[in-house]
C-alpha cells in the first residue's frame, strides 16, 4: 500500500519542504505557523483524529492528534518536528533550498531529511491503516526543536492527561548508511557557553601601551587553546567519558562524509566510535571581536567566544558547567577576568533496548529492509529525549530516523534518499502491527 501511495506521500513532503519554516531568530515566524497548519492537515488527511495546533504564548505551535486503538492495545506516541535550520548561503546550494529537487534518487531541500521526512513517515504509516490502526496512535510534531525545545515541558503538560504511551517513536535520528536501518541507543548531551575575557576598562593605543599590557583577544585565544590536549582530546577535567559498542567505522569513511582536508589530522585518542558517541567533544562556534576589515591599532579590552560541548552518556549538564568554570578560572592567562554564561543545556541519555517494542521494531525492519537494525550510539544531542523519558518513564523509547550520513542535515544541499524514505514508511506501518501482536 505504501508503494501505491508513495507518489502522494512525496508530493505532500515536497509541499511541506517549500514552506521556509526556520525557527531561528531573524526569520519570518509566519512560515513556522504555516508549516504547523500544513502538517496538521496532512496528518488529518492520513486518518489521525482530533488534530489540533497546541499553543503556548509567544512560542511556535506544535501539532497534536490522537486515534484510540482497539481495547487492550498499546498506545504509541509519534514524534517529529516541522521547524528547520536556516538555509545558509543560497550560493552554496546546487538547487534552491526551499524548492525540492530530485537528483540521483535523493530529494534535496532544507528540511527534506531533518525532519519533515519524519512527518512523512508518520503520515504514511497512518495512511496505510486507513484511520483504524491496530494500536492507539498519538502524534506530537514540535515547532521549536531546532532552537532547543525550550518549551517542550509546557507542551507536554497540555497533553499529559490525554494519553499514557507505551512506546514513543522519535523519527529524528540517522540511519548508519543507505539501505541499513538503525536504532539509536544513546545521544550525547549539550552544553553551550559564552566565555567572555576582559583585560581593560577600555581600548588603548597598541603602540603606546603594547608590550606590558595584554589585550583580551590574545588572552581569549590562549584560553581557548587550553580546552584541548595536544592530541585533541577535551582537556576539561571532570567531564564523563565512556566506551561504545563498536560499529565498524573507518577513518576513510569519516573523511569522505565530512570533507576533511587531506592533511588535517583527526582529533583525540581511542576508537572513532568512542570519540563520536561516548566521549565529550568541544568546538568553538564563534568569536565576538573586531573584524579584520575594521581592525584598528588598539588593544582590545574585551572578547568572547561561544563554545559547544557534547557531553558523553552518563554525564550531567550542571556538573559539566561547574567543570568548565573551574577550568577557565584556573587557566585564565595573565590574570584576565573571565566569565562563563550558559546558553543551551541538554542532558545525555542512554536507552535499554530490551523491551517488546524494540523487538517489534527489529521484526518490522526485517519486513521492510530484509535485515535487522544496527544499534549504535549517536554523537548528536536531542535534549527532548531525556525530557520525554522523564514525562513518560514507563514508555519504551525508539530513536529512529530517515536520514543517513550523507543527508547533510544543518548544512547546504540537505537531502533524503527516496527509497530509504519509502522503506521507513513501510517499516513504521509494520511496526504498528508487531506492537499490537507483541503487547
Amino acid at each position: 500500500m505504501v508503494d501505491d501511495a508513495f507518489g502522494d506521500i512525496r508530493d505532500r513532503l515536497q509541499q511541506l519542504v517549500r514552506i521556509p519554516s526556520v525557527s531561528a531568530d531573524g526569520f519570518d515566524c509566519k512560515h513556522v505557523r504555516e508549516s504547523a497548519e500544513e502538517t496538521a492537515s496532512w496528518l488529518e488527511d492520513s486518518g489521525l483524529n482530533g488534530v489540533e495546533l497546541l499553543e503556548v504564548d509567544g512560542v511556535y505551535p506544535a501539532v497534536f492528534g490522537f486515534t484510540p486503538g482497539p481495547a487492550g492495545s498499546p498506545t504509541v506516541l509519534l514524534y517529529a518536528h516541522h521547524d528547520v535550520q536556516p538555509p545558509g548561503p543560497e550560493s552554496l546550494w546546487t538547487s534552491p533550498p526551499f524548492e525540492p529537487t530530485e537528483r540521483n534518487g535523493r530529494l534535496f531541500g532544507r528540511g527534506a531529511a531533518d525532519d519533515k521526512a519524519g512527518i512523512a513517515v508518520h503520515a504514511a504509516a497512518l495512511q496505510v491503516w486507513e484511520g483504524k490502526p491496530p494500536v492507539g496512535i498519538a502524534a506530537f510534531i514540535e515547532g521549536e526543536e531546532e532552537i532547543g525545545s525550550s518549551h517542550l515541558s509546557e507542551f507536554l503538560s497540555k497533553i499529559e492527561g490525554r494519553l499514557r504511551p507505551d512506546a514513543i517513536v522519535l523519527a529524528d535520528c540517522t540511519n548508519w548508511t543507505v539501505g541499513q536501518p538503525t536504532l539509536t541507543t544513546s545521544v550525547r548531551g549539550l552544553l553551550d557557553c559564552q566565555i567572555e575575557v576582559r583585560t581593560l576598562d577600555h581600548a588603548v593605543h597598541s603602540g603606546r601601551y603594547g608590550g606590558p599590557v595584554p589585550d583580551a583577544l590574545t588572552a581569549l585565544c590562549r584560553l581557548i587553546a587550553t580546552l584541548h590536549t595536544s592530541e585533541g582530546d577535551v582537556a576539561v577535567q571532570g567531564l564523563s567519558a565512556g566506551s561504545s559498542d563498536g560499529v565498524p567505522f573507518t577513518e576513510a569513511e569519516l573523511r569522505r562524509f565530512t570533507g576533511l582536508r587531506p592533511k588535517v589530522r583527526l582529533l583525540g585518542s581511542g576508537s572513532l566510535t568512542d570519540r563520536l558517541w561516548a566521549r565529550p567533544a568541544l568546538a568553538v562556534l564563534g568569536i565576538d571581536a573586531p573584524a579584520t576589515g575594521n581592525a584598528a591599532q588598539k588593544l582590545v579590552p574585551v572578547a568572547s567566544a561561544r563554545i559547544s560541548i557534547r557531553l558523553a552518556p552518563g554525564d550531567d549538564a550542571q556538573r559539566a558547567l561547574l567543570a568548565v568554570r573551574e577550568h577557565v578560572d584556573q587557566h585564565a592567562p595573565w590574570g584576565a577576568e573571565v566569565t562563563v554564561t550558559p546558553c543551551r543545556m541538554g542532558e545525555p541519555h542512554s536507552i535499554d533496548v530490551s523491551g517488546y517494542a524494540f523487538e517489534a521494531f527489529r521484526r518490522s525492519c526485517a519486513d521492510a529492509w530484509g535485515c535487522g537494525p544496527l544499534e549504535p550510539g549517536s554523537g548528536g544531542s536531542l535534549p527532548l529525549v531525556s525530557a520525554l523519558a522523564r514525562a513518560y518513564p514507563g514508555a519504551q523509547l525508539l530513536l529512529t530516523g530517515v536520514e543517513d550520513l550523507e543527508s547533510n542535515s544543518h548544512s547546504e544541499n540537505e537531502s533524503v534518499h527516496l527509497d530509504d524514505l519509502r522503506k521507513c514508511c513501510v517499516n513504521e506501518a509494520m511496526l504498528f502491527a508487531h506492537l499490537a501482536a507483541g503487547a
